[in-house]
């Protein structure tokens, strides 16, 4: 079950919610598949994400997004 690994931020807004996560880099598969790993466990259908210093995102991953904080 998800509920017992670490999610950096759950953001809920009225029936709303958010699930980030957030990696200064992710800089090898270790570190994608953890930053990943958790986000993919939970089995709703509200937004997940990733949020890195990385220049280029990966973009998706299993339902899971990428987003450079560049971007944002």
């Amino acid at each position: 079950m998800w509920m017992d690994k670490e999610i950096d931020f759950i953001i809920e807004s009225g029936n709303e919610r958010d699930y980030i996560q957030v990696s200064y880099l992710l800089s090898d598969q270790n570190v994608i598949n953890r930053e990943f790993g958790n986000l993919e466990q939970i089995k709703d259908h509200y937004p997940k994400k990733v949020i890195s210093l990385d220049d280029v995102s990966i973009g998706n991953r299993n339902g899971v997004q990428h987003i450079c904080a560049w971007n944002l």
